[in-house]
């Protein structure tokens, strides 16, 4: 990430910046960027701020994120302790331990309030549906910045990059949720069983749950609304042969603090920036949750975006973004799927756990990733 400000700032004339969808990626630079330098509007449908929703891990590298975007206090004195995490198999015995020391755990709603916080009243927001880019923006004479943060279903991506780039959709079905009590003690980590995983952590005031599995052909599975409620009879279902702590966190959850939805990833993308539209977050490489990486990269993108065109000319700085931010992010995307293929696997599932079984032995420690 480029330092701001930098040590001779370069002066431009305000110009505007169009930034599509309020989630983590488009708060974020909407709360970076140079008021005194820009006219920033931020569009997002959404009505009000989520109330549910599970934690996100954030790493070193996106806690640096955060700490320029002056919410990193908050969020460390919302995120609850957790020394270590665990690869366990699905009946819960571990296989190796990895020292989570060194990152925090952030509700998703939380960190959506103190990201909006962060927001100084001079954007412009505008509640309702984005149609298409900007005639404006994408034009390498246009004075207009068009910034997709809408999500792995990008509208700006799709009008920009064409429809071949339209989301793709896993087999996979992720539930997940907060329940109450620290049922996480003594059994958090991630389980593996056979074409399913079951995470168990801690959550501010309870126990954060998450939970992925084949849909198979189920209508009630299939890419649309999903019924939360069904979702979570047929994860009790799965998981019923699994660990007792699986077991009883599902038993107490609750169709209101549960959500269900199809996993959706992007294609591959060659760059991140057509003439003056860029792409962030899920928009430019949305990724299975299998790394936990999703949230602390789209922090990065639009802290690294927006200080890039706070202390450069407009054109230099998106393309000094693109740069810095596609191989990494590709990189990630690929690593997250090749996780999820080896975390779910099917048939392969014996073969699998009797490696990792033989790797760890008494568990094995592995140090945390340093970003």
């Amino acid at each position: 990430m480029a330092t701001w400000p930098p040590s001779s700032a370069y002066t431009q004339p305000v110009q505007e910046i169009t930034i599509v969808g309020g989630g983590i990626a488009g708060l974020a630079l909407a709360a970076r960027l140079d008021a005194q330098r820009f006219q920033v509007t931020l569009y997002e449908q959404r009505t009000q701020l989520p109330a549910v929703g599970t934690s996100l891990m954030m790493w070193p590298k996106a806690q640096e994120a955060l700490a320029a975007v002056g919410i990193l206090d908050a969020v460390r004195a919302s995120s609850p302790a957790l020394a270590v995490g665990s690869l366990r198999s699905a009946a819960g015995d571990p296989w190796l331990v990895v020292p989570a020391g060194g990152t925090v755990a952030v509700s998703r709603p939380e960190l959506i309030r103190l990201l909006d916080s962060a927001v100084p009243d001079s954007v412009r927001r505008v509640t309702g549906r984005f149609e298409g880019a900007s005639p404006k923006a994408n034009s390498s004479k246009g004075s207009e910045v068009l910034v997709g943060a809408d999500g792995v279903g990008s509208v700006v991506r799709r009008s920009v990059w064409g429809e071949s780039t339209r989301p793709r959709l896993t087999p996979y079905v992720a539930v997940r949720g907060v329940v109450p009590g620290r049922l996480w003690e003594d059994c958090s980590g991630e389980y593996w069983g056979r074409g399913d995983l079951f995470g168990i952590g801690p959550a501010a005031g309870g126990t954060n749950w998450y939970a992925s599995f084949h849909s198979g052909f189920r209508p009630e599975l299939a890419p649309g609304e999903i019924d939360v409620g069904r979702a979570l009879e047929l994860a009790r279902l799965r998981f019923d042969g699994h660990a007792a702590a699986i077991r009883e966190v599902l038993t107490t959850a609750e169709t209101e603090a549960t959500l269900a939805q199809r996993i959706w990833t992007t294609p591959p993308l060659a760059g991140y920036v057509r003439c003056r539209v860029a792409l962030v977050g899920d928009a430019a490489h949305a990724m299975t949750p299998n790394l936990g990486r999703g949230a602390c990269e789209a922090v990065i993108d639009a802290v690294t975006l927006a200080d890039h065109l706070n202390s450069r000319p407009v054109d230099a700085a998106l393309r000094a973004y693109g740069r810095q931010r596609l191989l990494r992010t590709q990189a990630l995307r690929l690593g997250s799927a090749a996780m999820m293929r080896i975390a779910l696997a099917g048939r392969l599932q014996p073969v699998r756990d009797l490696v990792l079984r033989a790797a760890g032995g008494r568990p094995r420690k592995f140090p945390p990733p340093s970003n």
